[in-house]
């Protein structure tokens, strides 16, 4: 586990499934629709009750690239979940950092105004989405130093799926840490 600590929030980067984490809200990299998907949204989809999770997202209507949506956790052990929706990789020319920044600064926001103080997020648009992973991280690791720079939380999780990634995203928060 890499870790930084900044104003008071423990900012950790594990090797994870992101469903079994006790938190005040998982990230969910979900799709405009919000009607699960394969990946990490298909994971928290299966074990927060698929229908349940369904019906919330239904209810919402879906969600702009860049922007993130909340529901109840259901059944995880996680309060709520957090829907942010990444930008498909292109090449780069597209608005893509800017999207996924978003993606991370709507995901904040509303964990802020829910006053939710513990937060983990998955490696979001490097799966079938295709972006970057080294720049994937970066951005990640810059938007949760910015985050925590705010007191709002007092742990921020970049949650990995594999151990390759949980080197890359660790190494990128070192970087972006000592900036």
């Amino acid at each position: 586990m890499t870790g930084s600590d900044r104003d008071g929030t423990r900012i950790a980067v594990i090797t994870a499934d992101i469903t079994t984490l006790d938190v005040d809200a998982v990230v969910n990299a979900a799709n405009q629709g919000l009607k699960g998907g394969g990946g990490v949204d298909g994971a928290i989809h299966r074990a927060a009750g698929r229908a349940k999770l369904r019906e919330a997202c239904a209810a919402i209507g879906g969600c702009p690239t860049g922007d993130a949506r909340i529901t109840d956790g259901f059944d995880l052990p996680a309060r709520h979940i957090i829907h942010a929706v990444g930008p498909r990789w292109k090449d780069g020319t597209k608005g893509e950092d800017d999207l996924l920044a978003g993606a991370y600064r709507a995901s904040f926001a509303l964990a802020a105004r829910h006053a939710l103080r513990s937060i983990a997020f998955p490696a979001i648009s490097t799966g079938v989405y295709g972006f970057p992973k080294d720049r994937a991280a970066r951005i990640a690791a810059t938007e949760c130093l910015i985050a925590a720079e705010s007191g709002a939380f007092d742990a921020i999780l970049l949650c990995c799926f594999s151990e390759a990634d949980a080197l890359v995203y660790g190494k990128a928060l070192e970087r972006e840490a000592e900036r």
